[in-house]
């Protein structure tokens, strides 16, 4: 398989409450002079479609399609259930394989990089259903990985078929997929939680109890932005 110019969508999922954040959007947090969202694009480059999950905070590239679960903040799976939808609704013919992402990774390209080198290993017809990024602590990062559109369709009509989708975690939505771990470069699935990962990331946005938050603002506060 040619990872340079295999067919795939993209899936980004940028809908969750961001409670320990204030509530503030991880989507409209910037990074090096772009927002979190854009650089989520951007590590998409190539896919055929890119849909985002989740509200629409003014910011939509072009060429980018946008849902929402419901209910909202239905949790993950049913996130890349109705991501999957619009994307099979703009165009019934979908490709063999989804790229889904968490939008809260600054640093994702690399790991995303390292993904398509796996798929590039693989060959033309794989026998398992996609490749998930681990970080360099062992942990599979099931937000970050391609994996075969039908069989992630496939799971989640059974979760929605037994009731368990909306609520349901990426885990439980990707039970069932034969999936191969690639080791991603260190760093590159570093996500934003709290505004110290902010600080320690050099990710900034405005923080609604204390005004904009920055890497500088952070250092002033001893780190403890």
């Amino acid at each position: 398989m040619d990872a340079d110019s295999f067919d795939f969508d993209a899936l980004i999922l940028a809908g969750g409450r961001s409670a320990r954040l204030g509530g503030v959007p991880k989507q409209g947090l910037t990074y090096d002079g772009e927002t979190l969202l854009r650089r989520s694009v951007a590590a998409a480059g190539g896919a055929r479609a890119v849909v985002v999950v989740g509200p629409h905070t003014g910011e939509t590239p072009a060429g980018i399609l946008r849902c929402r679960e419901e209910p909202p903040f239905g949790g993950p799976a049913a996130a890349i259930a109705a991501g999957l939808a619009a994307l099979e609704k703009a165009d019934g013919t979908r490709p063999p394989l989804t790229l889904v992402l968490a939008c809260d990774m600054p640093n994702v390209r690399g790991a995303v990089a390292a993904l398509r080198a796996g798929l590039r290993a693989a060959g033309p017809e794989p026998e398992w259903d996609g490749v998930v990024a681990v970080s360099e602590d062992g942990r599979r990062q099931p937000l970050v990985g391609f994996y075969s559109t039908a069989a992630l369709q496939r799971s989640a009509m059974e979760l929605a078929a037994n009731g368990a989708l909306n609520n349901g975690s990426v885990r439980v939505l990707l039970a069932s997929l034969d999936l191969k771990p690639v080791a991603v470069p260190a760093g590159s699935t570093a996500d934003v939680d709290t505004w110290d990962d902010a600080a320690t990331l050099g990710v900034s946005g405005p923080d609604p109890l204390g005004g904009f938050r920055s890497t500088a603002a952070a250092e002033d506060l001893g780190g403890k932005a």
